[in-house]
């Protein structure tokens, strides 16, 4: 009998320790595996130079919102207006009447944020385009446009889009405000949602403005509706 409980306890103890061992050596072995990366942080995201070269040329640019020329929309708060960094365009209706509008890509680009970025944005769009400099059309400038408030958007991440192309709806940023589009004009290759407000413009510029250098077309002028997939 006691040789029996002796040869028990050897043969746990062994058991024992040959589980401690296999942990042990599954533990070293994990340490070696590949960590599952973190989402990466969009304010340090920035285009590298092949990324940027497959950029799309963006030669005009319209308004995002109601016509072309931003027929039936208003601009609710311009550019700078109050520490502002971009337009709030609503529709002439006023109130919510513009709740799922269509927002239009302002000019060909390639859509390199799409979602929900943080408080007080809702669902956000950031495409980047590649434009003639005005003063020497031999150069180019790397130029973002940014529709925020969304209440959908309908266009993936890492695709390019076409001038005029639907790209989302008008929202109300999660319920936050009245309907209406965020729009923002913004240069260089450094994809960062950013804040809405500061006391200086950043590295913005007035949409109002850059779209009418860009529009390359007369006021009155409506454009055809893109054509079909």
């Amino acid at each position: 009998m006691r040789l029996f409980t002796w040869i028990t306890l050897i043969l746990l103890s062994l058991g024992g320790w040959v589980a401690w061992e296999e942990i042990g050596v599954r533990e070293w072995m994990q340490q070696w595996q590949p960590k599952t990366a973190k989402p990466l942080d969009p304010a340090f995201l920035r285009l590298n130079a092949w990324e940027i070269a497959s950029l799309p040329l963006a030669l005009r640019f319209d308004h995002p919102m109601g016509s072309e020329h931003a027929a039936l929309t208003y601009n609710a708060q311009p550019f700078r207006i109050t520490r502002h960094l971009g337009d709030d365009l609503n529709g002439i209706g006023g109130g919510n009447s513009d709740l799922g509008d269509t927002v239009y890509a302002a000019g060909a680009g390639h859509v390199v944020y799409a979602g929900i970025p943080g408080p007080g944005w809702g669902k956000m769009i950031i495409l980047a385009h590649r434009v003639p400099d005005l003063e020497d059309l031999a150069k180019e400038r790397i130029y973002q446009t940014v529709y925020a408030h969304l209440d959908e958007i309908t266009v993936k991440p890492d695709t390019q889009v076409q001038r005029g192309m639907k790209i989302g709806t008008v929202g109300t940023g999660g319920g936050l405000y009245l309907a209406h589009l965020h729009f923002e004009v913004r240069e260089g290759p450094y994809i960062n949602p950013g804040q809405g407000y500061a006391d200086s413009p950043l590295n913005r510029v007035s949409p109002e403005k850059f779209i009418s250098q860009r529009r390359g077309a007369p006021a009155e002028q409506m454009n055809p509706a893109p054509a079909l997939p």
